[in-house]
């Protein structure tokens, strides 16, 4: 008698493609009593037992709040046999932990990672957590690629040592439910970014307008990249329904329209059940006709509610996602779309870019952010900062001979000049490894929440920062390369890692002297630097 096949893992089961569903698990602060079995490890056991479900993903501190790790439910759950997900987050580790939590993760059998920025923390023990965010999302994914390809790193005599290589299937997100032009296509060059740097499968932020989830397919296909996408389907309820609505959880997104309904339908004597639980099938359906690699259901408390989800979405129709992805398009007044709508479907014409968007692209209005500074700044930086032109040289050679030469008081004073305008002109935080090139000569230590050097996180809501504390610097940022036609490769290249042991130094003589991360590249990798004014 042969063997009976070993299941299929999550790397093959979005490859062979026939659609499938996944769960989400989210965990829970504090440990179970001794004589009671915790809620969570019913449920998932119950999911893994159910063939319907084709893997169970576990959130990592969700909301920014503390939570029991992921890996202490998939610990509990692996030998169940259903393939595990595990999100990693930035928000509580620096680099190193976080690549301490890889190595343990790799080491206890886990290799499916969602890799994300994270929430901003919005609780802790005595008021609110410090942030960490030493990484983002885009140099996540490429220290885990790192990882997949033998990390070297340094031995006590000095020679380069190459780990064992991992194994990890690297997921990202993407929020693609964005209403003004500025967010959204900064999340779609990011998008790109992240799967340059190495990941391999793609999961939205939640929404409910089926267009713009489409969009995702529609632009990875026309970037010619081609990764399996997932769609996330949250299951509403009147409560959860009102926090996205008010931006209360940053990335996920209830329109106007959209809560009239869930209002209308809550009134009711099922509180809503029936409906919610009907637009959580229809838009498993849309996903699976749209050709979705799985679909993915959060919000769910109960394994028979999972069940009941998934058997109606296969109960419908062949064609009748069609009319559902019509129907599901919940979008806010004056929504930005990428692509020009196919009168027929309702959704994305993946042959028609948008229109007044090329319009745009052609003839740029100049935007406030397109400030004097800006524009001087471009000037000064296109002089004196970038390789090969004509300041550039000479201005190496003086901080080669000051440094070489132990003129330290001369190196400090210009270091002081250095400090005082930029913190003048850019609010500068003196980090000594400047990303000003890379972000339109917005401060990413002054002007974003999250620090982000690599592309915008999910969280914006209408151009605010998640924090709505201030603009959000990638929108920002995107006005002003509009103009001068450098938006679209915005954040193409490597993924730019600061480096902590710069803080506080001259990012001039840093630049100058070859010292900060634009002269960190690897072989074969385009490097970071920005557009030549």
């Amino acid at each position: 008698m042969s063997a009976a096949a070993a299941p299929l893992t999550f790397r093959e089961r979005l490859g062979v493609r026939p659609f499938f569903y996944g769960a989400e698990l989210v965990t829970t602060r504090g440990i179970p009593a001794p004589d009671q079995r915790p809620k969570l490890v019913d449920l998932g056991e119950a999911l893994a037992a159910d063939s319907r479900i084709g893997w169970l993903s576990i959130t990592d501190n969700p909301g920014g709040n503390p939570m029991l790790p992921a890996d202490w439910i998939a610990n509990i759950l692996k030998t169940k046999g259903t393939p595990l997900v595990i999100h990693l987050t930035c928000k509580d580790l620096n680099r190193n932990g976080l690549e301490s939590a890889a190595w343990r993760y790799a080491a206890e059998g886990f290799d499916n990672i969602l890799a994300l920025t994270g929430d901003y923390p919005s609780a802790g023990f005595q008021g609110m957590a410090m942030p960490v965010f030493d990484l983002d999302s885009v140099s996540l994914v490429s220290m885990l690629r790192s990882l997949n390809e033998g990390l070297e790193v340094p031995r006590p005599n000095g020679r380069l040592e190459r780990l064992q290589q991992t194994g990890f299937f690297i997921g990202c997100a993407v929020s693609p439910f964005k209403r003004q032009e500025r967010e959204l296509m900064p999340q779609y060059f990011k998008l790109a970014r992240k799967i340059e740097c190495g990941a391999q499968w793609v999961i939205p932020q939640l929404g409910y307008d089926m267009r713009k989830f489409q969009e995702i397919q529609l632009f990875l296909n026309r970037a010619n990249l081609s990764v399996p996408v997932i769609g996330n389907v949250y299951v509403l309820n009147k409560t959860v329904a009102g926090l996205f609505h008010q931006n209360k959880i940053p990335g996920c997104v209830v329109s106007d329209a959209l809560y009239a309904e869930v209002e209308k339908y809550s009134a009711g004597p099922d509180k809503g059940r029936a409906f919610f639980t009907e637009l959580a099938a229809k838009q498993l359906a849309v996903f699976k006709g749209l050709g979705f690699a799985a679909g993915y259901l959060g919000g769910v408390h109960k394994a028979e509610n999972f069940g009941q989800i998934i058997d109606l979405a296969e109960s419908f129709g062949a064609d009748d996602w069609k009319e559902f992805a019509k129907q599901i398009q919940y979008s806010k007044p004056g929504e930005f779309y990428l692509f020009e709508q196919d009168a027929q479907t309702g959704l994305g014409d993946g042959s028609q870019l948008n229109r007044t968007y090329l319009q745009s692209l052609e003839s740029p209005a100049p935007a406030a952010e397109v400030t004097l500074n800006y524009r001087l700044t471009r000037l000064v930086h296109g002089l004196a900062f970038t390789p090969g032109k004509k300041l550039f040289p000479p201005l190496q050679k003086l901080y080669g001979c000051l440094e070489h030469g132990d003129h330290q008081k001369s190196l400090q004073a210009l270091h002081g000049i250095e400090h005082a305008s930029k913190a003048l002109l850019y609010g500068c935080k003196d980090c000594g490894d400047c990303s000003l090139p890379h972000t339109a000569y917005l401060c990413p230590r002054a002007a974003c929440s999250k620090t982000g050097r690599n592309g915008p996180c999910g969280g914006s809501s209408d151009g605010r920062c998640e924090l709505d504390d201030k603009d959000c610097l990638w929108a920002r940022a995107y006005d002003r390369l509009k103009y001068f036609r450098e938006s679209e490769p915005m954040l193409k290249g490597q993924a730019i890692f600061a480096n902590a042991a710069l803080s506080g130094s001259s990012a001039w003589a840093n630049n100058f002297l070859g010292r900060d991360h634009f002269h960190l590249t690897p072989p074969g990798v385009p490097a970071p630097h920005p557009p030549e004014s």
